[in-house]
């Protein structure tokens, strides 16, 4: 028997090393575990999240607990298993590189049970977007892990990345611009006061260029040139709207950054900023690195083994980016996808954070953009908007809908007569593939599909359980599209005039009937009081009630 001290790091510390001496480190190893397990349950009520990045090049995690209005980091991990590599050569990820990843994602979900994260997200990026065979890998995952892997856009990637660095990074927040270059793919954003204005997802990522342009060690000088060509030719599509931006500030992050801000301090370690690093400085660095083989790359400081095996392809594209955008040079950050993950995560768990704001300021300004894109009459959709609002509020001891369906029926309101944008005629069924395929940042996939869904229906159809956008959602919120669809069709009805005759709604429920009081307009609201007859048959199928609207 083994007394253990009082729980806590030093204690814990303490006792493996008195373990290690008597049983071993296995057994040592199986204790901590068990500590540590003990110490999530005992230590805090608030919730622990992990965050899991599947790149091209690498595989990232990390765990933090929510402390208050911020996240305390408990585990990070990352191994470099090269997944994306044998998807530039052949459109398919190789048994081999699966097996490694998964061996990896083993070991980070045995980190999240040690560390009690109850929240995880896991997502990919450039590897399973363009691996024919992706689908594979997602179903190895979810059977090895039970985790869910979502596969997200180039613009998605980005946006996450900058809300990860805009909400963690003391920094000015005038005009920014982000550049992550990964192993398949490298995002641009630029933004204004935190704002995201524009994103761009380029093919330069590090692993993808050296496997089709880089084949010799060291390079040749005709594969050097055609890299150049290529890379300048890739940003030469969005140079114009990035000069554009007048960015006061370059922010960089990954692997290849770190690689060349490291490169850079370790010859100038005096300097009070060494991590920005000159774009002069990024040019010699590219010419030399292109000049060495690889035990030479990896020898130099700063530069691990797998990193010198890419470096020279990403110095090329910082070489290209910090020219033809006219940059002074740019400062690495260390936060990437997986910082943004967790806000992101935390922005959805806990509204009163600053992660939240930062989220629901991204949310509002792209379902505004799109709203706009698509011709919607924005004066009716706020008002419908409002009007659904009032309507969540006052009906919830009827409907019962989790409290983030409100943010979504705000957002089905404001993109609601989006499909009119493609044709009138069938302009429902068009408003659902608008919303359930376009990029709105800050909502998920499946939330863009619960989106659609709730806008899909306030027409003459009605929601039904074989329906396949129904089947389409989670399972749990099959029975919740209903509810929200039939709030909808409400405030819709009450502004059925398009003129604003409703101001206000309030809400009395009775056992058997809900009476809505209307506060309206001195010229009445005859047509909102016949379109809410119409709604009152379906109303009484959703919540069993009559509907009863009355005029104040």
């Amino acid at each position: 028997m083994v007394d253990l001290p009082l729980f806590g790091a030093k204690a814990r510390s303490t006792t493996l090393i008195r373990l290690t001496l008597t049983v071993g480190k296995r057994w040592a190893r199986t204790l901590e575990d068990a500590v540590c397990n003990l110490e999530n349950a005992l230590g805090s009520d608030m919730p622990t999240f992990a965050a899991v990045d599947i790149g091209a090049n690498s595989v990232r995690l990390k765990i933090a607990r929510l402390a208050g209005r911020r996240l305390d980091v408990l585990h990070e991990d990352r191994e470099v298993t090269r997944l994306g590599a044998p998807v530039f050569r052949s459109g398919l990820l190789s048994p081999q590189a699966m097996a490694n990843t998964i061996k990896v994602l083993r070991r980070f979900h045995r980190a999240t049970q040690v560390h009690g994260a109850e929240i995880v997200r896991v997502v990919s990026t450039s590897p399973l977007r363009d691996a024919r065979n992706a689908s594979a890998f997602v179903d190895w995952v979810r059977s090895a892990t039970g985790w869910r892997v979502e596969v997200i856009s180039g613009l998605e990637e980005g946006r996450l990345i900058h809300l990860g660095v805009v909400s963690n990074l003391r920094m000015g927040r005038g005009r920014l611009l982000l550049i992550d270059l990964g192993g398949g793919s490298c995002e641009l954003t630029t933004s204004h006061e935190g704002q995201i204005e524009r994103m761009f997802s380029l093919p330069l990522g590090a692993v993808r260029l050296t496997q089709e342009f880089l084949p010799h060690d060291p390079p040749k000088k005709k594969e050097l040139e055609r890299l150049q060509e290529y890379i300048e030719r890739e940003i030469s599509r969005i140079e114009r709207k990035v000069l554009d931006h007048r960015s006061q500030a370059c922010i960089a992050t990954s692997g290849t950054a770190a690689a060349l801000a490291g490169m850079y301090a370790a010859t100038h370690e005096k300097e009070s900023k060494p991590n920005v690093v000159p774009r002069l400085a990024v040019l010699r660095l590219a010419a030399t690195l292109s000049a060495l083989n690889l035990s030479q790359r990896a020898g130099l400081r700063g530069i691990g083994p797998r990193r010198a095996e890419i470096i020279v392809a990403g110095a090329m594209v910082f070489s290209e980016l910090l020219t033809r955008l006219h940059l002074s040079g740019f400062r690495y950050s260390d936060l990437g996808l997986r910082d943004g993950l967790l806000d992101q995560m935390v922005a959805d768990y806990d509204v009163g954070t600053r992660y939240r704001k930062q989220v629901e300021s991204e949310r509002q300004s792209a379902l505004l953009a799109g709203a706009r894109h698509f011709g919607v009459d924005l004066k009716f959709a706020v008002r419908v908007k409002t009007l659904a609002i009032m309507l969540f509020d006052g009906l919830q001891k009827v409907h019962r809908l989790p409290s983030e369906y409100e943010e979504w029926l705000a957002a089905a309101c404001m993109l609601q007569e989006a499909g009119s944008f493609i044709n009138r005629a069938g302009r429902h069924r068009h408003t659902y593939y608008i919303i359930a395929n376009s990029e709105i940042f800050g909502f998920t996939i499946q939330q863009r599909r619960i989106i659609a869904a709730i806008a899909r229906y306030i027409g003459k159809s009605r929601p039904t359980p074989g329906d396949r956008i129904i089947r389409m959602v989670g399972f749990g919120d099959r029975d919740q599209i209903p509810k929200a669809v039939m709030l909808l069709r409400l405030a819709r009805a009450l502004d059925q005039s398009r003129r604003g005759a409703v101001q206000s709604v309030s809400v009395r429920i009775q056992s058997d009937r809900v009476i809505l009081k209307l506060a309206t307009r001195r010229s009445g609201a005859d047509l909102e009081l016949w379109a809410l007859e119409k709604e009152r048959g379906y109303f009484r199928d959703v919540f069993g009630r009559e509907l009863v609207p009355v005029l104040s």
